[in-house]
This record gives C-alpha cells, sequence and structure tokens, in this order.
C-alpha cells in the first residue's frame, strides 16, 4: 500500500470517527437535539410563528469589537438592489443631520486595498449581509455568551480583587497583579 493511500485510509477513518462522535453527542439518551423537535424529516412540521420585530430605533450595545450594529427598526419594504438601497436615504453623510440616523462608517466607502472611494463600496453595499433586525423571540439554543468585561470581573473577584473601577470609554483598565499582566 503506498504512503499517500495509506494516508487516505486514515484520513478516511478519522472523520468516520469523528461524524460517529458528533452523531452521538446531543442530549443525555444520544439523539441529537434538532430545531424541527422531534418530527422526522419525512414528515412537515408547522412553520414557527413569525415574532414581532423590535421596533423602538434605540442602539444596542455590542458583544464583541467590530460586531456590526444591529438594525433597531423595521425594515420590512425597504429595497435593496442593484439600482436602490434604502438604507442609505437615512445613513449617508449628507442625511443623517435631516434623518438623526448613525452614520455609516467610513469603512464602508473603502475598497479592497483601503483606497477611499466617493460612495459606498459595492462589497458592503448590501446592507443585510451583516446588519439584521432583531425580533422578540425566545433564544432557539443556549446561549451564555458573556462579554470579556464580565469574565474579568469575575476573575478578579475569584482571585479576591473585588470589582475593579470602570475605565472611560475607549481605555483600557490599569494593568492588575490577579489578572496576571505585572510581573
Amino acid at each position: 500500500m503506498s504512503a499517500s493511500r495509506s494516508i487516505l485510509v486514515a484520513f478516511a477513518i478519522l472523520i468516520a470517527g469523528a461524524t460517529s462522535a458528533l452523531a452521538q453527542d446531543g442530549s443525555e439518551d444520544g439523539k441529537v437535539e434538532a430545531l424541527r423537535g422531534e418530527v422526522p424529516l419525512t414528515e412537515e412540521t408547522a412553520p414557527p410563528p413569525i415574532y414581532k420585530e423590535i421596533n423602538d430605533d434605540l442602539r444596542r450595545a455590542r458583544n464583541y469589537p467590530e460586531q456590526p450594529p444591529v438594525i433597531p427598526h423595521n425594515i420590512r419594504d425597504y429595497p435593496i438592489t442593484l439600482n436602490a438601497n434604502k438604507c442609505l436615504t437615512c445613513h449617508t453623510r449628507e442625511f443623517t443631520a435631516q434623518s438623526q440616523a448613525p452614520m455609516i462608517s467610513v469603512t464602508h466607502f473603502m475598497d479592497r486595498e483601503g483606497q477611499v472611494l466617493a460612495t459606498v463600496t459595492p462589497r458592503r453595499y448590501f446592507c443585510t449581509q451583516c446588519h439584521v433586525t432583531q425580533a422578540e423571540a425566545p433564544e432557539l439554543v443556549k446561549n451564555d455568551f458573556q462579554p470579556i468585561e464580565e469574565i474579568l470581573r469575575m476573575l478578579r473577584q475569584k482571585q479576591g480583587g473585588g470589582e475593579a473601577p470602570e475605565a472611560p470609554f475607549g481605555e483600557a483598565p490599569a494593568p492588575d497583579e490577579s489578572v496576571g499582566d505585572q510581573p
């Protein structure tokens, strides 16, 4: 058996083992939980309800750096086509004073090489590729995400450091022995 064939066979066995392990990883009884519930794939399910979109125009905190802001209003009849983008009628620089909407980031005017363009770059033109509306809906999967600030606060409390003073916006907290930043 050639070396490349041996590697291919080993890889196939590895994939089969990983697939088997993933299939067994689920609920306590060995079944994989699905969003469709216990209904087999051969049967149709009732469609999920359409939940009410949040339409309060309040800005939401971002959970991680570089997270695109969520859309705090309904966009159901907003066309975003090759010829029209309703979002730009409020969020471009020339209309933000009148609309009171936040201006789109300068990064939306940069092409791949970092060259600043006069208009929104084609790769950032279709807003809903990154920005989404929010709905008043239950979570489909468990989410225990915590922002880094919360994790650091819990670490400091566990190590007896108590609450760290809040840093002004944009500044990192001072290094602290309890998180190992100093020798």
